[in-house]
Formats: structure tokens, C-alpha cells, sequence
């Protein structure tokens, strides 16, 4: 009797609600979905990646599309540090009216702040010392390097136009040199400074598309420079003189993807990914993978509403990526690439040798031991050999 009077008394009093109420509820779970960073990653041979995507929404990615973690920021620029904590160079805001930049921990507790004093800061990438280097933009156009106590370490002006500062510079980087590689999108050039403000070199973009602004620039191991040139749609490796090596446009894809393309990372086994910042629609590919040779081996699509400002590639199928090879070449991985380059060399003498244990005493000579531990090894030979 209850539930028949329970009934009557909803259906009957009541019987438009629960469809307003569905109605809502699917409204807002749209909304919601909408609003989700997560999303699909597609490759034909099985590329899982898990990574941090910046821009209007800020979140970390796993290899199955879920969402580890997200942050309330608008952000330009973004690196996971050693330690797992986020450093972040975050839009105009109220807290940061002009730019600034953040490192938090993953549940969000904010560590260190430092605000721009301009327009926009465009860049934060932590060096050695725990010292951060980052730009601003606005009528004096400089790069920083500034300590965690939010000192000055190296400050100068970058040479670039400055009529317009939301086009003076963008994703700034310091070498392993000491020096910084700075790209400047209407200038259309990415320019080394000294510490001292000095340009050492200079790397002009295709005049041809006219829009080929430089927005991300990377010293590879190889001690080449891979540009990202946004509205030209193309992605371009250049040489130490300047000379193109490698570029890839929307003819060499199978659809056009490249939709002002910000960010590029050079991964470790030679492919490239790059976003596609112009992608702002929901359900468009925001990022994308290639090989050397130009073909198509990973998508991510998402429900984002825009598209992904710039991005760091933490895994690929559950393998650490070296974040070197995001910012700038370290020592490190230039040794690596040393190793790596003999390997290739001496591959084809494989076959025609009868044993490879020939070809690894080779490598194990040529690469792990260094000249003076030879001259040792050679005097106790002969020690060995008077002695008998």
C-alpha cells in the first residue's frame, strides 16, 4: 500500500521531474565530458604514451587515456621534474597578472612562485643548481635565470621586435654550453645568446609559407635544431649552419594534422611527436606522432575544446623518456648518441665477419675504455711477459 501510494503520489504529482531531472543530468555529464582532457590514443603498432599536456587545461595523461592528475591553471609551458613535482610557466591571471610560474606537487601544493612583471612569461625549464630559466614578454623583452629564492642570476634583452610582445619570444632554452636558444616568432628566426646577451648564431625559418614563426626550438644529441613553426604547419630540422635537413608539412600526412603546430619532442628512439594547438574542436587529433621517414605511427584525440599549447612525453609502452631530449641536449645523452652512431657504423661488418664476439671486443675497446686504462692494461703485459 506504501508503495503503491508512493507511487502515485510521484508519478502523479510529480511525473514531469524525473525527465527534467534526466534531462540535466545527461546535460551537464555532456558538459563535463567535454571539458575532459582524457581521450584516445591510436597506433597500428601498439605506441602507448602517458604525458603532460599545457595550455587552457593542464592534466597528466596515463598510456591508457585516464586522467592522473589535473591542474587548475592555464599554462604555456611544463616539465615533470626528477623529483615528480610540476614546474609550470602559467598565463595572466588574477593571482599572476602578469604570467609567472609555479612548481606544485601532484596533489597541487604549490612549492615555489615567481611573477612576471610584463605582459606574458613564456617559458620555465629548470637547469643545474635548481636554477629555472624563463622569458618575458612585454616592452623590454628578456630571458632569466633566477634561483629558488627568486634571485637574479643571468638577466639580458633579447634582441627581437617589440610592437607586438605576445609575438617576441617563446619556448626558451639553455644548452649544455652554457648558452640559450631562444626562438623569436616575427623575427622568424631562433637565435643563441651568451650569457653576456650575446648572438653567437642564428637559424632563419622557410620564407615560404610566410607564417613559418618559430614557436618551439630544440638542440638535438646530434647538435641539431628541431623548430616547430606554427602557423606555417610544418616542423623543420635544421644543422649548425642553418641548413634544412628535415621537415615535415600536411603533404607528407595522410590527412592534414598539423594545425599550428607549438610543441615538438624528439623521442629517444628518433621519432618525433608534435601538438596541434589549432586543433580546438572536440574529437580532433590534438598531437601526433611520426617516423624519421615521415610516416604516421600514433594519434591522441580528445574531447578538449582546444587544442594542447605545449606537452612532455613521460613513457612510451611503460619506458621512461629522457626529458632531455624535450628541452635541450645533455651531456649525457650527446655521449649516448656517440655510442649509439659507432654502433650503426659498424653494423654492416656483421656479416661479413665470422663471429660476432669480433665485433663486441671492437665496441667494448672503441667506447668503454679510455686511452689511459689501455696504456695500464699494455704495461702489465709486459710485466707479465718479463716475468716469464
Amino acid at each position: 500500500m506504501f508503495d503503491q501510494d508512493l507511487k502515485h503520489h510521484w508519478w502523479g504529482r510529480h511525473s514531469c521531474l524525473p525527465l527534467s531531472f534526466c534531462l540535466c543530468i545527461c546535460l551537464l555529464s555532456a558538459t563535463l565530458h567535454a571539458a575532459d582532457p582524457a581521450g584516445v590514443q591510436t597506433s597500428d603498432t601498439g605506441i602507448k604514451h602517458s604525458f603532460l599536456v599545457c595550455g587552457n587545461s593542464t592534466a597528466l595523461i596515463g598510456e591508457d587515456g585516464t586522467i592522473t592528475a589535473s591542474f587548475p591553471y592555464n599554462t604555456r609551458d611544463g616539465y615533470i621534474l626528477p623529483s615528480g613535482n610540476l614546474l609550470l610557466a602559467v598565463s595572466k591571471s588574477k593571482d599572476f597578472p602578469g604570467g609567472g610560474i609555479v612548481e606544485l606537487t601532484r596533489d597541487g601544493k604549490i612549492l615555489f612562485s615567481w611573477k612576471g612583471t610584463q605582459a606574458e612569461v613564456n617559458s620555465a625549464q629548470q637547469v643545474e643548481g635548481d636554477h629555472i630559466v624563463t622569458t618575458e614578454a612585454g616592452p623590454k623583452p628578456r630571458l632569466l635565470e633566477i634561483d629558488r629564492a627568486g634571485k637574479t642570476l643571468v638577466e639580458f634583452p633579447l634582441q627581437c621586435q617589440s610592437t607586438n610582445a605576445h609575438m617576441e619570444t617563446r619556448m626558451s632554452r639553455k644548452l649544455p654550453s652554457g648558452n640559450y636558444l631562444v626562438p623569436h616568432l616575427l623575427d622568424k628566426a631562433v637565435r643563441e645568446y651568451t650569457p653576456q646577451g650575446k648572438v653567437v648564431s642564428e637559424f632563419k625559418t622557410p620564407e615560404d609559407p610566410k607564417e613559418a614563426w618559430p614557436f618551439t626550438a630544440i638542440r638535438l644529441p646530434n647538435n641539431n635544431t628541431l623548430i616547430a613553426c606554427t602557423h606555417g604547419n610544418l616542423v623543420i630540422e635544421v644543422d649548425k649552419d642553418g641548413k634544412e635537413l628535415w621537415r615535415l608539412a600536411n603533404a607528407d600526412l595522410p590527412t592534414p594534422l598539423l594545425k599550428d603546430p607549438c610543441g615538438a619532442q624528439r623521442l629517444a628512439n628518433g621519432n618525433t611527436v608534435i601538438t596541434s594547438y589549432g586543433a580546438a574542436k572536440p574529437n580532433e587529433i590534438k598531437m601526433l606522432e611520426v617516423t624519421p621517414d615521415k610516416k604516421l605511427v600514433w594519434t591522441y584525440k580528445s574531447n578538449l575544446p582546444h587544442g594542447v599549447h605545449e606537452f612532455q612525453i613521460l613513457t612510451t609502452n611503460g619506458k621512461p623518456e629522457p626529458a632531455a631530449m624535450k628541452r635541450t641536449a645533455s651531456l649525457r645523452f650527446r655521449h649516448l648518441f656517440r655510442q649509439t652512431r659507432l654502433r650503426r657504423r659498424l653494423r654492416p661488418l656483421r656479416q661479413n665477419l665470422r663471429s660476432r664476439r669480433r665485433i663486441r671486443i671492437v665496441l667494448h675497446l672503441v667506447i668503454k675504455r679510455p686511452s689511459w686504462q689501455f696504456a695500464i692494461q699494455r704495461r702489465r703485459q709486459r710485466r707479465h711477459q718479463r716475468r716469464r
